[in-house]
């Protein structure tokens, strides 16, 4: 029989008992389901202590191979009462000058050891929280256009689609809607190079602060797509989040959009278009609008005088240095990297000395932060981002 555990005490009399009384060792340990190496180390605890030798015995190990003495850690925990903001780092190099004849402890150890005695802060994660942008009123075709992704939903294969659509705010002219498998950046990448061919460009873009519009974690919440509408001279507009009514006449569409154009969805990508492209010919050509003394939406747009010819080159006439982002986001300044965001990846910024070794980054009009070579550090100026008039 094994022990019982909520009486092993009273088993282990019972064994001795048996024992002293002139039962064989063999046959004791076979009815209790011990072995016999255990069967005898019972019985000699119980000669050598009495009965208190049956009691459990502590399995905490009788010294530790690498615990600290106890002479340097007190010394830690003095310093670091002392000097409440030192780290490890400096209570370190306090026990090197102290203790020359010690093995001197990584600062993971001594870290340990106060955080064992609660002397360390346990800092929260940092979170980055969207915060919108100053917002343009858009009173002229082409001041200020509005995108964002229509909720996505399930066509008829059981695929997922998500339209991407872009109005003029002013005209309500409902540029396009395009039906899209994702809202990955490079697809997002193609509508808008089309319709900037087609449209000519806007002077603002507004969005919400989600993908492949804005990036979480990136500066200033920026995307490469952010970025590319900054090369081409357009200013970026950003609601608050959980704010959707600053696009209000967007939302209002996307409603109409929903009601007219997937309801039922179509099979797949081809007929979903499709429908998408009667939606935009009859919103914008056949559907009076209230807001603009009933006319249509054609009637009232135009199309922008700022035509798209590419990227246009940078220049830093007043910047010591001209420097190409790396693909990991990094500035790279003689051997010192400094890291950036891999949003400019690929993208010319100025830097210029305004200090000894400390050193300002714009990229084109805008000044971003400043770093300096011992940090490596950039330290980001307020968002210098948001929309811009139209010249008069």
């Amino acid at each position: 029989m094994p022990w019982k555990e909520c009486s092993v005490m009273d088993e282990r009399l019972q064994f001795v008992a048996r024992r002293l009384a002139g039962e064989a060792m063999a046959e004791l340990c076979r009815e209790f389901g011990i072995s016999r190496k255990t069967g005898y180390k019972i019985f000699d605890r119980y000669q050598e202590c009495g009965v208190q030798g049956l009691t459990d015995r502590s399995r905490r190990p009788y010294r530790y191979g690498r615990q600290l003495p106890f002479q340097v850690e007190n010394y830690v925990l003095n310093v670091k009462r002392e000097h409440p903001s030192w780290g490890a780092r400096k209570i370190r190099e306090r026990l090197i000058r102290r203790f020359s004849d010690v093995n001197i402890p990584a600062k993971s150890t001594i870290h340990a050891v106060l955080d064992r005695h609660g002397l360390v802060e346990r800092r929260g994660r940092a979170r980055h929280r969207a915060q919108g942008t100053a917002l343009s009123s858009g009173q002229t075709p082409n001041e200020l256009w509005c995108t964002d992704f229509k909720g996505e939903f399930l066509l008829g294969n059981h695929k997922y689609c998500y339209p991407l659509t872009v109005t003029d705010h002013a005209s309500r002219y409902l540029l396009t809607c395009e039906a899209l498998s994702s809202t990955r950046e490079d697809y997002a990448f193609a509508v808008f190079e089309r319709l900037f061919r087609e449209r000519g460009l806007p002077a603002n873009i507004r969005s919400d602060n989600g993908v492949p519009f804005a990036s979480a974690h990136a500066l200033f919440n920026l995307s490469k797509l952010a970025v590319w509408w900054l090369r081409l001279g357009i200013g970026i507009e950003r609601i608050q989040p959980g704010h959707p009514q600053q696009n209000g006449r967007h939302e209002r569409m996307h409603l109409t959009l929903k009601k007219e154009a997937t309801k039922p969805a179509a099979l797949n990508f081809l007929q979903q278009q499709a429908r998408f492209d009667d939606f935009i010919e009859v919103f914008n050509n056949e559907r009076p609008h209230e807001a603009l003394d009933m006319k249509c939406p054609a009637e009232v747009y135009q199309p922008s005088t700022r035509t798209y010819k590419g990227l246009p080159d940078i220049d830093y006439p007043f910047h010591d240095k001209v420097i190409v982002v790396t693909n990991c986001g990094r500035i790279c300044l003689g051997r010192k990297k400094i890291n950036f965001s891999t949003v400019f990846a690929g993208q010319a910024v100025g830097i210029k000395e305004v200090h000894d070794d400390i050193w300002l980054v714009s990229f084109m009009d805008y000044d971003l932060g400043y770093f300096d070579l011992e940090t490596r550090v950039l330290e980001p100026l307020d968002n210098p981002f948001g929309p811009k008039l139209l010249p008069m």
